[in-house]
């Protein structure tokens, strides 16, 4: 895929593709931040990212299910992200500041065991 020189996939093109995926998945999910809801963030970038990492070397079939798995742990990120935040925030028992906090926190354990162990099971499999 020596089509997609720039964007994305040139940013981190130097790296080789396992810390460039880490990377584009990273990107991918703080960005939800940015996004009213997972299905605008999914619908607006799983595609690019998707197309963005098998320009790097990532296998198709890891970089489709990481970014997949990835999507769904987004929801939890602000109060607006996903079906429930809405209902739980508007109990009015936590801040947006406190809710951010601790949703960043949890996101930093998630991607942790999703990557870490995620991505051991995945090599065992042979995905990658």
């Amino acid at each position: 895929m020596k089509w997609v020189s720039g964007g994305i996939a040139g940013a981190v093109g130097g790296l080789g593709w396992q810390a460039g995926f880490i990377i584009l998945t990273l990107v991918y999910f703080y960005v939800h931040y940015m996004f009213a809801s997972a299905t605008a963030q999914i619908s607006a970038m799983y595609v690019a990212f998707l197309v963005a990492a098998m320009a790097i070397g990532a296998p198709p079939l890891l970089a489709a299910l990481v970014l997949g798995f990835i999507s769904n742990l987004t929801t939890s990120l602000t109060q607006y992200a996903g079906g429930a935040s809405p209902a739980l925030f508007g109990s009015g028992y936590i801040s947006v500041g406190e809710w951010w906090r601790v949703s960043f926190i949890a996101s930093l354990a998630s991607i942790t065991v999703w990557m870490g162990v995620g991505g051991a099971w995945m090599k065992l499999l042979g995905m990658w």
